[in-house]
């Protein structure tokens, strides 16, 4: 039997993509405050269980059930490529879920449910007959759910080791609302290939230009809904200094707007920057709430 290195199960497995659910679950760590009896070994466990287990286990899904469409597009993938030969793709998948729920056990039931739901959706969002990802409204709502809210949620339950406060599940949810927006964005660079391939995201459904309108609102809303929950909480300082972020987002969505193909990756790099500064900047307003 032919195994698969360890280069192309990392390159599999993509890290660059896990920054988002560790940042997520740092997060959530920060917004609930204290010691509450978290040892910093469990909060290391829970960073692993976001990035490098959850999110990598999404990435190997997604790359085996869409191996066909990348063998004609990037077939220097690992799993196209033969560098993942056979059926050691959808074995690493499988493997892969399975240490991500015996972590997440030992770290408690709430983290337990928090990992069964994001690995249900990872495998929801690629995987026949559901396949989320062939719907722009779906796909991305699933995908931002997971990247943000769930690991916040994580973070913060492990942190209190009960249900987390009622205020920190709202930002939460806030924030992945408005990551529904980050996601579209990342759909601009695919317009021509998804067209091909039926895939309907929102660039497609909606054309580039409503697609971009529609991502600069689902971002920033989200964000104003939280400047105001932060001043009704008694952290105007805070619900300031995320103002001041989401002014240079608005800024930035003015040239995106005006040239979606041309500025989405650019308005990645640096509004999505600021929107995540923003995501620290809350939770350490409820960690002081």
């Amino acid at each position: 039997m032919t195994y698969p290195s360890a280069p192309a199960v990392l390159e599999l497995f993509k890290p660059i993509t896990w920054f988002a659910p560790m940042w997520a679950f740092l997060c959530g760590v920060v917004s609930v405050g204290g010691d509450n009896g978290a040892s910093w070994p469990v909060v290391a466990a829970g960073v692993l269980l976001a990035g490098p287990l959850v999110c990598a286990t999404s990435q190997a899904v997604n790359d085996w059930f869409d191996r066909h469409v990348d063998g004609i597009n990037e077939p220097h993938r690992p799993i196209p490529s033969g560098r993942i030969p056979g059926r050691w793709g959808f074995y690493i998948a499988v493997i892969w879920s399975g240490v991500s729920l015996a972590v997440a056990w030992a770290l408690g039931s709430w983290v337990l449910a928090a990992t069964m739901i994001g690995l249900i959706l990872a495998w929801a969002y690629s995987a026949p007959p559901l396949r989320l990802k062939q719907n722009g409204w779906f796909g991305n709502a699933a995908v931002a759910f997971c990247y943000e809210g769930l690991p916040w949620f994580t973070g913060a339950a492990i942190m209190a080791t009960v249900l987390p406060d009622w205020r920190i599940l709202l930002i939460a949810g806030l924030y992945s609302i408005g990551a529904h927006g980050i996601m579209t964005l990342n759909d601009f660079k695919a317009i021509e290939g998804d067209t091909r391939m039926g895939i309907r995201s929102l660039p497609v459904q909606l054309g580039a230009d409503a697609a971009a309108r529609l991502a600069c609102v689902m971002m920033a809303v989200p964000q104003i809904a939280v400047i105001g929950l932060l001043t009704l909480f008694g952290q105007p300082w805070h619900a300031l200094a995320v103002t001041a972020l989401l002014a240079v987002q608005v800024v930035l969505m003015g040239k995106l707007v005006a040239d979606p193909r041309g500025q989405a990756a650019r308005y990645n790099a640096t509004g999505t920057t600021l929107y995540v500064l923003g995501m620290l900047v809350a939770a350490f307003a409820l960690r002081s709430s």
